[in-house]
């Protein structure tokens, strides 16, 4: 009898403890691709003759991975990941850096050196603290770690705070090695008193342009 309280009472934890770790969900997404299928009255030319970019097809016509069955912490460029606390980050760009300072460093000739922009919208009622942010990125093609630049011109480090109702803009700039693809996945991780340590972090996927 007394085993089998035990047994049950076990099964009864575990499955608790299986339920709270799955629902450790950080926020939601907010996908361009959704936003503008709800504003056009049309439907996407998913033709042969379309002349939708590569990326835009994907988004709004490949049958394989259609956006509503992506998992919200999956993202592309243009998307913004939504967190529970009003706070809300859209990776922007990713960009070729083409323009660089006197003593701005660049990449090497076997390289490919672009600029990440993203936006930060605090959403909640205290100063963010973007010094407990950070963002890193690798290949998403084979792989592949990136090589930080150190670029002045036309940066701007997630560094400082952002007042609430406001936005701030950052960028980072890297190198990925040109074997590598010219494809990265950015990731996102919160460090402040609201962020959930249990959770996935965001991720977006995009391609060098």
């Amino acid at each position: 009898m007394y085993a089998r309280t035990a047994l049950i009472s076990a099964a009864l934890l575990a499955a608790t403890l299986t339920a709270c770790a799955g629902s450790h969900e950080q926020g939601k997404a907010e996908r361009a691709a959704t936003a503008a299928a709800k504003t056009s009255s049309k439907s996407p030319d998913c033709g042969p003759n379309s002349k939708l970019s590569q990326s835009d097809w994907i988004d709004q016509c490949s049958s394989e991975t259609p956006a509503a069955k992506q998992p919200d912490t999956e993202l592309g460029v243009g998307d913004t990941f939504a967190y529970n606390d009003g706070v809300k980050v859209t990776i922007v760009s990713v960009r070729r850096l083409t323009a660089f300072g006197q003593w701005d460093d660049r990449p090497d000739a076997n390289q490919t050196g672009y600029r990440v922009t993203w936006t930060v919208l605090n959403g909640t009622k205290k100063p963010l603290d973007m010094d407990q942010w950070s963002e890193t990125e690798q290949g998403a093609t084979n792989g592949g770690d990136v090589t930080l630049l150190t670029v002045d011109k036309g940066s701007r480090s997630m560094t400082g705070r952002v007042a609430p109702g406001q936005t701030g803009t950052f960028t980072s700039e890297s190198a990925l090695a040109k074997a590598n693809g010219t494809k990265i996945v950015i990731t996102m991780t919160r460090m402040d008193d609201q962020a959930d340590l249990l959770a996935e972090d965001p991720h977006w996927t995009g391609t060098i342009k």
